[in-house]
């Protein structure tokens, strides 16, 4: 019965979700026909435009938008990261992205364990190797996803898959991901933008890359002690 019930909610939950894409289709049939049109090109001008051309209401646009591509997981952040730091400057521009896609990956960790966490522990419990690798995600899951979130140009939807089919906590996986968007993001926005109005200012990039690694540097610590601490 149990079972029966999950299975029903999944179904729901799925409906819900196409009812939602359905929704954004009827109040804007020109969306995703624009999106799909500026995504093939990779046009980030045309892209900063487009947002642009939503007036005083572009920030929040831009910002719902972000969200969506990296709940999808897919395609690149950078198409919008490079575009929002264009249009709102650097900072402004790196910070309203990274609130962003953290708020996206956190739906779509929350949709992929809602809907595949069930099955891929059935999976993991008959593999030791499997089991091994998500006790680990739980008890390192925060320094993991924090250090992969810092590497540019990793796919989103693979993180999102890793974290939400893992052991690791909804917690450290905001946290990690929140943290971790800076450097990648900060590193892919500032190349974008720099290429496109061909200013050179390594100073930026330069600070942006210090701050990825005392970031490390301070996960590694954090995750040191946390692990002596039993034994203490």
């Amino acid at each position: 019965m149990k079972l029966h019930s999950m299975r029903t909610v999944k179904l729901i939950a799925g409906i819900l979700i196409l009812l939602l894409f359905l929704a954004i289709h009827v109040l804007n049939p020109e969306f995703f026909p624009c999106l799909w049109r500026m995504l093939s090109h990779g046009d980030i001008l045309e892209t900063a435009e487009y947002i642009e051309s939503f007036g005083t209401w572009a920030i929040f646009f831009s910002f719902w938008l972000t969200l969506f591509v990296n709940a999808l997981g897919f395609p690149p952040a950078i198409i919008f990261s490079t575009a929002n730091t264009l249009i709102f400057g650097i900072v402004p521009g790196i910070v309203l992205s990274c609130v962003a896609e953290t708020v996206g990956v956190t739906i779509s960790f929350l949709l992929l364990r809602f809907l595949f966490r069930e099955t891929a522990e059935k999976i993991i419990s008959k593999n030791k190797t499997l089991s091994n690798i998500d006790k680990y995600s739980g008890k390192n899951g925060f320094t993991v996803m924090l250090i992969a979130r810092m590497v540019p140009y990793i796919p989103s939807v693979l993180l999102n898959a890793v974290g939400a089919l893992s052991s690791m906590s909804l917690r450290d996986y905001v946290i990690s991901s929140f943290i971790g968007k800076f450097p990648s993001t900060g590193i892919e926005a500032i190349i974008g933008h720099d290429a496109i109005t061909r200013e050179e200012d390594p100073t930026r990039l330069i600070i942006v890359i210090i701050f990825a690694v005392l970031l490390i540097g301070g996960a590694w610590w954090y995750q040191k002690k946390h692990l002596e601490e039993p034994e203490r």
